[in-house]
């Protein structure tokens, strides 16, 4: 063989040599999981979060053939989780519940080690969890549109209890004020029970909370939902109208989760876990499961994961600057 002839076939080597590199790449991920894969979650274990994301895993465990274990890391802001998710090896086995929560954060801190948006990889949302404006039972408000009125009859003088500031109630309180142009105390409490207890005592106007520990007291009848703030009826209280239809025209303040993976993870990893998060999302006991939590069980594309990621942070952030909350 001439040197020149070595030189000609030097590119069809090349490019053989890369076809099947690329193919042993996929033929790895085509196995995948291999191991057991782990999802990092910025809450302690109990909660609404907890349980949602360990209903998803036990359905995950089966159809994936291998488990999907839940590492609660709690924190505030959510940092600890999220920064050990984005700093793990992008290679499928380590997940991030990923949330409402990450959006509000980037306005709500002076600084994160984070960018949600730049290092993740969305997978798919799981579901949307509406929160309700509720009053004692006794109340003499029985709609959206008395409790509003009364509100701006007496300015300053309301107080609407929710939990720590920065959370999804409050800022779903600051939006409901801001839209509804009221002026009140938002009084935050450090634990959903103490704040029912306020409301049935009357030293609470009204509080507002995620569905799911209050829809016991609100079939029972002993507090009344004056709305959801989700943009359409919830499944489990359709006598219950939305925030927007009962008299704030637009509001919509769904909290909403779903899971991510660092940057750069395979695209085979995010299709397959988004193949099987939407299976997991429809199949009726799991939505049923969802439904009683009060959750809106909802799958997606990673892209339409991120557009709300993206449209969220942009939404929460005018509202943090509106309210003028304070920087952590």
């Amino acid at each position: 063989m001439t040197i020149s002839e070595d030189r000609n076939r030097r590119p069809l080597v090349w490019r053989t040599l890369a076809l099947l590199a690329c193919l042993g790449g996929t033929g790895a991920f085509a196995q995948y999981p291999s191991q057991p894969v782990k999802m990092l979650l910025p809450y302690a274990a109990g909660g609404v979060a907890d349980i949602t994301a360990r209903v998803l895993a036990q359905r995950l465990s089966q159809t994936l053939g291998q488990q999907l274990i839940i590492d609660n890391r709690p924190s505030a802001g959510q940092i600890v989780a999220t920064e050990a998710a984005m700093r793990a090896e992008p290679d499928g086995y380590t997940l991030l519940w990923l949330n409402q929560g990450h959006a509000v954060s980037v306005s709500l801190f002076k600084s994160l080690p984070y960018d949600p948006v730049r290092d993740f990889a969305p997978i798919s949302t799981v579901g949307f969890f509406g929160l309700a404006l509720l009053v004692n039972s006794d109340s003499p408000y029985r709609s959206l549109r008395e409790f509003i009125a009364a509100a701006k009859a007496s300015p300053g003088r309301f107080n609407v209890g929710t939990t720590s500031i920065g959370g999804t109630q409050f800022i779903a309180v600051e939006l409901f004020k801001s839209m509804a142009g009221l002026e009140f105390q938002t009084v935050p409490f450090k634990a959903t029970p103490a704040i029912i207890t306020a409301v049935k005592g009357k030293d609470l106007d009204g509080m507002v909370e995620i569905l799911a520990p209050v829809i016991p007291h609100i079939k029972s009848g002993s507090l009344r939902a004056l709305g959801v703030t989700f943009d359409h009826r919830f499944a489990g209280l359709p006598e219950v109208p939305t925030l927007a239809e009962a008299g704030v025209p637009g509001y919509e303040a769904s909290a909403w989760n779903g899971v991510a993976a660092p940057a750069r993870t395979p695209r085979a990893v995010i299709e397959r876990l988004n193949k099987e998060i939407h299976a997991a999302v429809a199949a009726p006991e799991v939505r049923q499961r969802l439904l009683d939590l009060g959750v809106d069980a909802r799958a997606s594309s990673p892209e339409a994961m991120r557009e709300l990621l993206v449209s969220e942070t942009a939404k929460w952030k005018a509202l943090v600057e509106r309210a003028k909350i304070e920087k952590q």
